[in-house]
């Protein structure tokens, strides 16, 4: 059965390449909206919180702070509406998962640039 489906989704599922990132890294992720017959480009700039599941299921989650609210945004990774992704700034955090982010503020809430 698991063959089946895999067989499906690399046939019938179109796949955009996307750079490679992970939590702690700052991304801008640009996608189309609609509002009536209009479209338009925005953008959500933010840190990775989390990327969960693997092949058509992949998602990833970002937090933006919008003033003094942090606002959180998943997105599926084969979501049509995604236009490109790019990676800003790669973070240095020793989980894959930095829910603990969530409760940080000021300079706590720094994550230090991974160096190359």
């Amino acid at each position: 059965m698991e063959e089946l489906i895999k067989f499906v989704q690399d046939e019938f599922v179109t796949k955009k390449e996307f750079p490679e990132f992970g939590a702690g890294d700052t991304i801008t992720v640009y996608y189309e909206i609609r509002e009536g017959e209009k479209t338009r480009t925005q953008f959500f700039r933010g840190v990775v919180i989390q990327v969960k599941g693997s092949g058509i299921t992949k998602t990833f989650t970002i937090r933006k702070m919008s003033g003094t609210i942090g606002v959180e945004r998943i997105f599926p990774v084969n979501m049509p509406a995604i236009q490109k992704i790019e990676v800003n700034k790669k973070g240095s955090v020793r989980r894959a998962r930095i829910f603990y982010f969530r409760g940080l503020t000021g300079k706590k809430a720094r994550i230090k640039e991974k160096r190359s």
